[in-house]
């Protein structure tokens, strides 16, 4: 865990020495703050109303570019509108579902504007999710239809009689620029780019019958525990997002915003997105991450902002340097998980000027922006919240002898929990029960309710926070939400496995945490070379490969505690040192498809970074 550095911490002469240079974006910033917190849930809001009036600003500019295409804010309109007008016409409503799972591209951009106009709520499906973790996606969300890209289609092929939707309402997009050649539907599915070539190009009546109140997205998140939850992400979030984030970005018709990370995530879908419909800038998204394609696709699209998470910033920095470090217009980068020991290296490195970090949950009611531009920081919050002592080792808040919840001091390390308002609700996940475990009540006085973010940060005084670690049964690796309990789930499946405990683990020089599992087995059983091989096998095809445990510890029998709970807190102090522990140790070594035995010298090497993971 990283030290704060006394310089760190933030008072009033820091924020006053920042202020004129945030004093030019304020004109902007309170153009959004209006948006954002003069509405009501009854108020017309959202994604669909904001891109339409994007439109009118700017209808020639060009909105989105991937690959070789391009499409202005007019173009990209009216493809979406007859996306919007095909579903009315098949009867869709506001308030309905459609599970859509394409990978970054201009499909999933028109069709996710097109059902925000009509008021039908996008299930952003996951396109590293398969199996029974996808059919549980899909069902949980209760889908009218399914939208799948060719890329997507085997993955909903091998699950597709698990699934409650219609067979008839399938809906399928080739992967090509479908805008130019539609391409040929495979068998049970229908062309969605066929279908609305009929279908008229002007705005569909229904943008301003969508208010705040109503579902935009389905965002999936690991939570705490179990397989993937279903968050509500409503029309009104939407906007607060926009209103905040979107303008404080302050980026205008000559800006192209460059985001490579999954759309199926808030970070790149909201965060990003909402920054560039604000300024009617340019959106450019990239299929998937590449380090080495980076900066020359940001020569290329002449790219003056880009999106991050902290483990794409690790990757930058750790490519050979390149006349390309400088040689672009990028001065300003938005997203989270930048962490303090690479911040200013990749600053100086690649010449940023403004680091936009925030933190946010898919679930959550608290959020924090790096307005003022601090280095090392989330940012500030004007939403309600604490910062609370937390016992690490009983895994509980520290309450007074009142039964009141004790805040941390300047500097310290505590829970972030965010206070539940009218302004600051709590929309919650689709299982009531599950909204319960995550709500904490009468924290400082009788009555009052806190959303609990399973987050430790650090408190820098002036309402900024520094993130710290993740708490409970999820932990992040890959710029993605582990769920422990999944992830036990499909371990515990194969057939030698008696019990499995999963946990998150430190790689020296990487970013979140690492899969670590920690086994036994069967009575009379032992691992050979083949079932090393075939639980990596097993493992990958029913999880996503962020979610793949790359270390194995193979005890006799597992630790618990006298309420029955597997000591993880030990486990993961352990981890995975072979002159620590006397347990049998595996490893999936970057580009294997198998797990080797652990011994002194890999170990030696993982800490020398001779294996990128």
């Amino acid at each position: 865990m990283n030290q704060t550095k006394q310089s760190d911490l933030i008072g009033f002469t820091d924020v006053a020495a920042k202020l004129p240079k945030f004093l030019n974006k304020v004109p902007h910033i309170v153009s959004g703050l209006k948006q954002a917190y003069l509405r009501t849930p009854n108020t017309a809001a959202g994604l669909g109303l904001a891109f339409e009036r994007a439109v009118k600003r700017a209808p020639q500019t060009i909105a989105l570019r991937y690959e070789q295409q391009q499409y202005s804010y007019q173009a990209l309109n009216e493809w979406s509108n007859q996306i919007a007008h095909f579903f009315l016409a098949a009867g869709l409503q506001k308030g309905d579902v459609i599970a859509v799972m394409l990978e970054n591209r201009s499909e999933l951009i028109a069709t996710v504007i097109a059902l925000a106009k009509i008021g039908v709520i996008s299930a952003l499906q996951n396109t590293a999710q398969r199996g029974r973790v996808l059919s549980h996606s899909i069902n949980l969300v209760k889908a009218r239809a399914v939208i799948v890209g060719e890329e997507c289609r085997s993955a909903i092929d091998e699950i597709r009689q698990d699934l409650s939707t219609a067979h008839d309402h399938f809906y399928w997009f080739a992967d090509q620029a479908t805008v130019e050649d539609h391409g040929i539907a495979p068998f049970n599915y229908q062309n969605l780019a066929e279908k609305i070539i009929p279908f008229a190009t002007f705005n569909v009546p229904t943008t301003q019958s969508v208010k705040g109140k109503d579902g935009l997205f389905y965002i999936y998140t690991s939570g705490t525990t179990g397989l993937p939850k279903a968050v509500i992400f409503s029309n009104s979030r939407w906007a607060l997002a926009y209103g905040t984030y979107g303008h404080i970005l302050d980026l205008n018709q000559q800006d192209v915003m460059y985001c490579t990370l999954p759309l199926y995530h808030a970070t790149g879908i909201v965060v990003c997105w909402c920054g560039v419909i604000a300024g009617s800038a340019t959106f450019v998204i990239r299929r998937k991450y590449s380090t080495s394609a980076f900066w020359r696709d940001v020569a290329t699209y002449n790219v003056s902002a880009i999106g991050y998470v902290g483990e794409l910033c690790r990757y930058l920095l750790d490519a050979p340097t390149s006349e390309l470090d400088q040689s672009h217009r990028v001065r300003k980068m938005i997203g989270n998980g930048m962490r303090p020991t690479i911040w200013q290296n990749f600053k100086q490195r690649f010449g940023i000027e403004e680091v936009l970090e925030l933190y946010a949950s898919s679930e959550g009611n608290v959020g924090f922006s790096n307005v003022f531009n601090f280095d090392n920081t989330v940012g500030f919050s004007p939403t309600p919240y604490a910062v609370v002592q937390y016992d690490k080792a009983k895994d509980e808040v520290i309450r007074d002898k009142k039964g009141h919840c004790i805040k941390v001091k300047k500097g310290e390390v505590g829970l972030l929990i965010g206070k539940i308002t009218k302004r600051s609700p709590f929309d919650g996940y689709t299982d009531p029960e599950k909204n319960k475990a995550v709500i904490m009540k009468n924290v400082f006085k009788s009555g009052d309710a806190y959303f609990i973010t399973g987050d430790l940060v650090r408190d820098l005084g002036f309402r900024h926070a520094q993130f710290v670690d993740r708490l409970g049964d999820t932990f992040r690796w890959k710029g993605e939400n582990v769920s422990t309990t999944e992830v036990e789930n499909i371990c515990s499946e194969y057939p030698k496995l008696q019990e499995a405990v999963v946990y998150g683990v430190e790689i020296p020089y990487t970013d979140g945490r690492a899969g670590m599992a920690t086994i036994t087995l069967h009575p009379n059983t032992h691992l050979d070379s083949q079932d090393l091989s075939q639980m990596y096998i097993d493992f990958k095809k029913n999880l996503p490969a962020y979610a793949v445990p790359l270390f194995l510890r193979v005890q006799s029998q597992l630790e618990t505690t006298g309420t029955f709970k597997y000591q993880k807190s030990k486990l993961k102090q352990q981890g995975f040192d072979p002159m620590q522990i006397s347990d049998p140790l595996y490893v999936l070594l970057p580009n294997e498809s198998t797990y080797t035995l652990l011994d002194a010298e890999i170990f030696k090497n993982i800490q020398q970074q001779q294996y990128r993971f």
